[in-house]
């Protein structure tokens, strides 16, 4: 009887464990996944803006200078921290118009991690990056 009860304790106990472990693995340090020494600067339109968490995203169009359309993701910060920078549900919307400075992926991807957006009217948000850098820090 006292052996069953451990047996049932220690496996609680290290499901318990995996389940707090889990968030940490799949999260990642701007550093594993950008590069701040590749600044970029993408014009296009947005296809899809997705406040999720731990990282909300935004998805755009861009042409290239031989007129080839390329699809980029966008990271930004979570949904709360965008909320709190001045985000509404309505500020990104698709067929949008927008300039995203940010910093490109190390491994080349069509992926960056936002550091501002700027829109047709000259506003600009800040997008809650991960990067250490101040959201007025021009590279």
């Amino acid at each position: 009887m006292m052996r069953s009860r451990k047996i049932v304790f220690g496996a609680i106990s290290f499901c318990l464990g995996l389940s707090f472990a889990v968030p940490a693995w799949a999260h990642h340090s701007f550093a594993a996944e950008f590069d701040a020494e590749k600044p970029i600067k993408l014009v296009g339109v947005v296809t899809k803006m997705e406040l999720i968490n731990p990282h909300s995203w935004i998805h755009i169009d861009v042409k290239g200078p031989d007129g080839k359309v390329s699809n980029w993701m966008v990271e930004c910060g979570s949904p709360n921290t965008l909320l709190r920078r001045g985000f509404t549900r309505s500020s990104v919307t698709p067929g949008m118009e927008v300039v995203v400075d940010g910093y490109q992926a190390k491994d080349g991807s069509l992926k960056a991690n936002g550091r501002d957006v700027t829109f047709k009217d000259g506003r600009k948000l800040f997008l809650g990056t991960s990067n250490t850098a101040t959201p007025d820090a021009d590279k």
